[in-house]
């Protein structure tokens, strides 16, 4: 039996590690011929090595999300490689302490840090989406797929910025769905939980016990169990979703 994306392309950013490197396996394994993207170039290779080697196809892109003619090279080199670009998955991002921002309220974010999270977390989806978009009307549809969070939906103490992103990323994600459903494009969001990635280790090393108390299934979710919404939202199944955003957060939002 073929998989569920058996024959479609896909870009997946941020796909080093954590979610992305998850999904890209996920998407292989349905028959999806890939293209990974990262800002750590070896990161990206060591996917597409674990995909090549699970049976896949899959080749690598490196590139700042946040520069409008890296993406716009790197949707032109999925569509060299396979002729169109019917799935792509937004997902690169960075957290606080990346931005040296850990722990910090509101007023004490630099100027640099704030740019930084908004820059990669909000433009960065925004410019994915700017140069997918023509492509996918070109061809006559696809899917984008965005990485929100809870932090889109919520406030998060001592995460001003990312919370601000994340909750642009459901707007762009919303409005896009209203305006190319004409064009037989669908965009929808994920919104992770506390998920056990390098990006969560420092919020949970200082709050893990509050968070694990606010959440009903009293543990951190996988990146796969990420991937499979993904997956599914990418997929011909969910042909009647268009700007949603779930949540897969073990609880976290119903309480």
């Amino acid at each position: 039996m073929s998989g569920i994306l058996e024959g479609k392309s896909a870009l997946i950013t941020g796909g080093g590690g954590g979610i992305g490197r998850a999904t890209a396996l996920a998407f292989a394994r349905e028959g999806a011929r890939l293209a990974i993207a990262d800002f750590n170039e070896q990161a990206a290779q060591e996917t597409v090595a674990l995909v090549n080697a699970a049976g896949g196809q899959a080749m690598t892109l490196t590139g700042d999300v946040t520069d409008s003619a890296t993406v716009k090279a790197m949707v032109a080199s999925v569509v060299a490689a396979y002729g169109r670009l019917d799935c792509a998955f937004n997902n690169a991002g960075i957290a606080g302490f990346q931005v040296d921002a850990s722990g910090k309220r509101t007023h004490e974010w630099a100027d640099e840090s704030f740019d930084r999270m908004i820059g990669v977390n909000l433009k960065g989806v925004w410019l994915c989406m700017k140069h997918e978009l023509p492509q996918m009307i070109a061809q006559g549809g696809g899917v984008i797929v965005n990485t929100g969070s809870i932090a889109g939906l919520v406030g998060l103490r001592t995460s001003s910025a990312y919370v601000a992103a994340k909750h642009g990323v459901l707007g762009l994600t919303k409005t896009a769905a209203l305006e190319y459903a004409g064009d037989n494009i669908r965009v929808n969001a994920v919104c992770p939980g506390y998920i056990e990635t390098n990006m969560t280790a420092d919020t949970m090393r200082r709050r893990g016990a509050e968070i694990m108390a606010s959440t009903p299934f009293g543990r951190m979710g996988k990146p796969e169990e990420i991937a499979e919404m993904v997956v599914w939202l990418s997929s011909d199944r969910a042909s009647y979703v268009t700007g949603a955003c779930y949540n897969v957060d073990g609880g976290y939002m119903a309480v």
